[in-house]
């Protein structure tokens, strides 16, 4: 239930029951155990996407490991929910369902810091097109969604708790819900009226999105590097009879390293001069350290007079995908993985100014999007929307790219700001600062994966207000790590206080 709630399935309701059958399951047995192998399922079909990657044995691998370690976590979520859990009276079934909310995020919050994080479908991400709920974002992040999800979801095996044991007292079960039910009730409210006194944007800008569908096997493959390129030209070519402002190409669109390649330069530098237009691409980079040359994922902004005038350098790699950890410590680890080198984080966002009264972004490459904080730090106050450059084809035409396009709604609310997604093939399109989807899809919402370009007019120069998560970051997260982890303090010392009063075990007598 818990996966079928996220894209491609989309069944969103269920994420509202799938923690509190968890937890009831778990009262006839090890709680953990329970917990990790709800975990596992729920992880092996909604990350089976993995499969998709064109290689031999290193999608099953990876699967199954990214799946195996993201399970420890509903797990230790179980267990402590049950250890934890206060039957004793109505107030101490609603303080421990809000523990459970607040254990959630605080697994949340780990799970997308811990090993460089994976903040990949957080419980909240599977709400994304219930637009009023997901307002709450602008004030809590994602996690504010998933607490509220969990804290329903809680309550509403109280309520069985109670119908079970009262069958004729509506009033009992009813109790047990209706505060939870009241407050997910005043937060849709509250989000239907921010949307509806939103401001109307007075200037926009017309852009041209080109979707190359690029299969990740002609990528990998230098002697379709020319192909591809022409192909990327012929797109751009037809987009700008259109006299967009902006163009963008995705993440891995440019086949050969632009700052190393004449003849890609120029060929870029002359769209743009020819058409005056500027253009944002996703480009290798490579720099030099001593005498070690060092590459970068990256994005560059071509001027309308062809120059390259910005740069950024992807600062979340892909861990096993763009880096390989600990190879100094562990050098057999490159063994376990198809890539054959490996890229150098960037260390910084930056803005692109695009002209003096123009627009003004921040590129996010690849999954940064999916990382609530980062995001968070490219979302500066004098920014007018965010763009998102990405290269879906690793996963063909496969789930992958709705979950991305899942997490990108919650950046918008959560820095009130717009979101441009430019993808090699999947979600190309624009998200409002509310988090809806604008312009998905060619000929139809669910026709994204072939090649295209998308003509979108994206809203700027809108004077904001920063939101709360925007401005304090994730409070409302490290207050929910603060609360689980003074439950848990005491609860150790406690035992490890037990042990010591019992002392060491007296052997037996024979």
């Amino acid at each position: 239930m818990l996966a079928l709630s996220f894209p491609r399935a989309n069944i969103a309701g269920l994420a509202w029951i799938a923690p509190g059958l968890i937890l009831f399951a778990a009262r006839g047995g090890s709680s953990f155990r329970l917990g990790y192998l709800a975990g596992l399922v729920h992880y092996l079909v909604s990350l089976s996407w993995l499969l998709h990657i064109p290689v031999k044995f290193y999608p099953i691998l990876g699967w199954v490991a990214l799946a195996a370690y993201l399970a420890i976590y509903p797990a230790m979520w179980v267990w402590l929910c049950q250890k934890t859990r206060n039957d004793s009276s109505w107030i101490g079934r609603l303080g421990h369902a809000l523990f459970c909310a607040a254990a959630w995020v605080a697994m949340e919050m780990i799970v997308a810091r811990m090993f460089s994080g994976f903040p990949w479908n957080l419980l909240g991400a599977s709400q994304y097109r219930m637009l009023p709920l997901i307002q709450i974002a602008s004030w809590a992040g994602v996690y504010g969604v998933a607490f509220l999800v969990v804290w329903f979801s809680t309550s509403l095996l109280n309520a069985a708790d109670a119908a079970l044991r009262a069958p004729g007292a509506k009033h009992l079960w009813l109790r047990e819900i209706f505060i939870p039910m009241l407050v997910v009730a005043i937060v849709y409210g509250l989000g239907l009226r921010t949307i509806r006194l939103s401001a109307t944007p007075e200037r926009t800008v017309k852009m041209a999105l080109i979707q190359p569908s690029i299969p990740q096997t002609m990528i990998w493959n230098p002697a379709d590097s020319d192909a591809r390129f022409e192909e990327l030209l012929k797109l751009s070519t037809a987009a700008v009879t259109n006299k967009p402002g902006v163009m963008i190409w995705p993440e891995a669109a440019v086949p050969k390293m632009v700052r190393d390649d004449r003849a890609t330069q120029l060929a870029i530098s002359d769209l743009a001069r020819t058409n005056h237009i500027w253009i944002i691409i996703g480009s290798d980079d490579f720099d030099f350290r001593g005498t070690n040359a060092i590459f970068f994922n990256s994005s560059f902004l071509v001027s309308p007079e062809g120059k390259f005038v910005s740069t950024y350098r992807k600062r979340r790699l892909v861990i096993f995908g763009e880096y390989v950890p600990l190879l100094d410590w562990l050098p057999f680890i490159k063994y376990l993985t198809p890539i054959t080198g490996g890229f150098t984080a960037g260390e910084e966002p930056v803005t692109f100014e695009l002209g003096t009264n123009g627009p003004r972004t921040s590129v996010l490459i690849c999954f940064e999007d999916t990382f609530p904080h980062y995001a968070r730090e490219h979302a500066t106050n004098d920014l007018d929307f965010l763009v998102n450059i990405t290269n879906d084809g690793w996963f063909g035409e496969s789930s992958a790219q709705w979950q991305q396009a899942a997490c990108a709604a919650f950046r918008s609310v959560e820095n009130g700001l717009p979101l441009v997604r430019c993808a090699n093939n999947g979600i190309t399109c624009w998200i409002d600062e509310h988090g809806a989807m604008r312009d998905v899809g060619f000929d139809n919402p669910k026709d994204v994966y072939r090649a295209g370009v998308k003509l979108v007019n994206v809203p700027f120069g809108i004077a904001r207000q920063r939101t709360f998560y925007n401005r304090h970051g994730d409070v409302f997260g490290w207050a929910c790590v603060l609360i689980v982890t003074g439950t848990i303090l005491p609860m150790l010392v406690n035992s490890i206080a037990k042990r010591r009063h019992r002392g060491p075990a007296t052997p037996s007598k024979q």
